[in-house]
């Protein structure tokens, strides 16, 4: 039975219990579930799909928004703790996303479960630091961002009182990010697939291959063209991506 934490942090928009697999989708800083709506769609054949609903946003606007990647992470896990571990479980993070799936595969694997892949978009290794304070801008310093980097949607930016009703959650997840620390040595055993926009304004390739020192485990890197939200534009090939994964990983499930 679903217990309403695991309700309230995980979306599943195309139920597929049946699947003896699934993908738990991480969104970037301002995003929501619904970001990940068409990958559920494409992959409910081949996994069940989860999409992580951060707090101040949507339906959860109401709450706060933590200011700390770990926090959040920790409280995803505390929720999501039961079906993470109840079937073979890939991660696939977006930017800050990929930060939080990052270190909530490390709480898994420390807590005794396994993870069977984690892919990074967008966002440079954990132990790469820059120097950003986008999170101390005032409200226009912040939605200058989020027009450079395209992330948000287009109707989205035009609506000004909508927008404004969104800084408190995009600010919160801004500080996070920007405050985040790692050392280079924290790994985790799950393989890690890299992936980024080769006009990425937020991130060099360089830095996204660096993810390789936080993995025991394989690594690959894959560039595609498009900036930080190259995914709209890619969406093909990294769904066809995501859909080799799961088939190529379609041995029997122990019982």
């Amino acid at each position: 039975m679903t217990n309403s934490m695991e309700k309230l942090w995980g979306r599943s928009y195309h139920p597929a219990p049946e699947r003896p697999r699934q993908l738990v989708c991480f969104p970037h800083a301002g995003g929501s579930a619904s970001f990940f709506h068409p990958v559920s769609a494409q992959l409910s054949s081949v996994a069940e799909v989860l999409s992580v609903q951060y707090p101040g946003r949507q339906d959860r606007r109401a709450e706060s928004s933590p200011t700390d990647i770990r926090v959040m992470a920790e409280q995803a896990y505390g929720a999501l703790r039961d079906r993470l571990r109840s079937r073979p479980t890939t991660f696939f993070g977006h930017s800050m996303g990929a930060l939080v799936a990052f270190e909530v595969a490390r709480l898994l694997e420390a807590d005794g479960g396994e993870l069977t892949h984690l892919f990074v978009s967008a966002r440079r290794a954990p132990s790469r630091h820059r120097e950003e304070n986008v999170h101390r801008r005032d409200d226009d310093g912040i939605i200058a961002e989020l027009k450079l980097l395209a992330g948000t949607d287009s109707a989205l930016l035009s609506d000004e009182e909508l927008l404004r009703m969104i800084l408190p959650a995009i600010r919160s997840d801004y500080a996070a990010v920007e405050t985040y620390r790692c050392a280079s040595g924290v790994t985790v055993s799950a393989p890690i697939t890299a992936l980024v926009g080769d006009r990425d304004p937020a991130v060099t390739t360089e830095e996204v291959q660096s993810w390789s020192g936080h993995t025991t485990g394989a690594f690959d890197l894959r560039v595609y063209p498009g900036g930080h939200f190259y995914l709209s534009e890619q969406a093909p090939a990294v769904l066809a991506l995501l859909g080799q994964h799961f088939v190529a990983t379609h041995e029997p499930v122990p019982k």
